[in-house]
């Protein structure tokens, strides 16, 4: 690791104990860091958590915060779901205490090449297809971010002439104070998490922090067709190279291909990489069939243009199972292209009255009381032949711990209904 005297000795406290909030004081502990942890939550998951540290030392207070922690440290690391007018993040700035994120510490030590990744849609889909496309060419390359593990829980490892490929989230990046890719991609920018900035300006601003300290030996890869992405070239110190769906590529594709240029990789390796994707698990992942009814887990699915794209690729009538936590979206979007192919809508969730509002009697609503209630629903008014989508337009917070464990509820839901049928 570079850096690695960086942390010894300092106080610091953790927001958060997710995954990246574990990682990152295990990480600073090993690092000679005195680190404690302060989160709001004090549940099974939390103490699940806890368990998962690896020292004595790490202090840590669950069910509150406290001034007090906050106080004592000369350091504050925010977890990705921390807001920044959260009441740690005011008391921090109130003691004039530095504030920066998971994937800040982890740079500090990372002697790899960093790939950035942000976007609204496909970030998950470009950051496997760039681990996948750099490993076929035979480097060691590690995917982490908000997939794969934490960016503290993999630095470790890592060396120089190494690869690590990040998806990054606008919140994360709110708290980056350094952060430096060599490669930065922004892939789209549509409305989303206005539950957190006023305004897509506000949105895009946080997006537009992946390349703020990129200098001109760096890249940074812009979507052409985006209008909102094609007027900040001017507003980049990095060398700027832009894509667009280029033929017999779509969007996500494209972007890759520009990265695998930068770096030198043959277009033909790419192009197998491509050919061989078989798409990653909880986006448009195909389960089984019941009966003649196909279901389809597509929890990743957090924004409507996300729902609009498994809407769009499915050619049977659909059974839309939605809901989930409310990010400001306005569900409206959905309605042009779920015309004519949505024969069912099924809401879950804290949004589930305001999607119904929203789509306003176009389409046959039922709420229903959780996920394998939903299930239960879909399956019951869907006919053979019929697709049952399960595309929550929403994020997972209200239910369940991310979006990977409210897929797998899912899949466990389906694989029960099929074997009682």
């Amino acid at each position: 690791m570079r850096n690695s005297g960086y942390f010894k000795n300092k106080k610091i406290t953790i927001v958060g104990l997710a995954r990246s909030g574990v990682a990152c004081a295990n990480l600073l502990d090993g690092l000679g860091a005195i680190v404690s942890i302060t989160e709001i939550k004090d549940n099974a998951q939390t103490r699940e958590s806890c368990a998962k540290l690896c020292s004595s030392k790490i202090s840590v207070e669950l069910g509150k915060h406290s001034q007090a922690i906050i106080r004592q440290a000369d350091l504050i690391v925010i977890s990705p779901g921390v807001p920044e007018n959260s009441q740690p993040i005011k008391w921090a700035r109130e003691f004039n205490k530095p504030v920066i994120s998971e994937i800040e510490v982890a740079s500090i030590l990372c002697p790899a090449q960093i790939i950035a990744v942000t976007g609204s849609n496909g970030k998950t889909t470009v950051t496997t297809l760039i681990g996948k496309v750099l490993s076929e060419a035979q480097k060691k390359v590690f995917v982490c971010g908000n997939i794969g593990n934490p960016f503290c829980g993999e630095v470790g490892r890592m060396q120089e002439g190494d690869f690590v490929v990040l998806e990054v989230s606008s919140f994360q990046l709110e708290a980056i104070k350094d952060f430096k890719p060599k490669i930065a991609v922004i892939l789209n920018l549509t409305p989303n998490h206005l539950d957190r900035y006023n305004n897509i300006r506000e949105y895009l601003d946080a997006k537009k922090r992946i390349f703020m300290n990129q200098d001109k030996g760096d890249f940074l890869i812009l979507n052409a067709d985006d209008p909102l992405l094609k007027d900040i070239k001017n507003q980049a110190n990095s060398k700027v190279i832009f894509f667009t769906i280029a033929q017999g590529l779509n969007p996500n594709q494209s972007a890759v291909f520009s990265v695998g240029q930068v770096l030198g990789i043959d277009k033909r390796l790419m192009q197998k990489v491509f050919s061989e994707f078989k798409g990653i698990q909880h986006r448009m992942e195909e389960l089984r069939q019941i009966n003649g009814v196909r279901f389809i887990n597509d929890s990743k699915a957090t924004t409507a243009d996300s729902a609009i794209w498994a809407i769009k690729n499915i050619d049977t009538p659909i059974i839309l199972i939605a809901g989930g936590r409310h990010k400001g979206i306005d569900y409206r979007v959905i309605l042009e292209p779920a015309r004519g192919k949505v024969k069912q809508v099924i809401l879950i969730g804290e949004a589930k009255e305001k999607i119904s509002r929203d789509i306003n009697g176009e389409f046959p609503v039922e709420m229903a009381a959780s996920l394998e209630d939903a299930v239960n629903k879909a399956y019951a008014c869907a006919l053979p032949g019929y697709c049952v989508l399960f595309s929550p337009m929403c994020s997972s917070f209200d239910m369940f711990k991310d979006y990977e464990d409210r897929g797998r509820v899912f899949k466990k839901i389906v694989s029960e209904l099929a074997s009682k049928d």
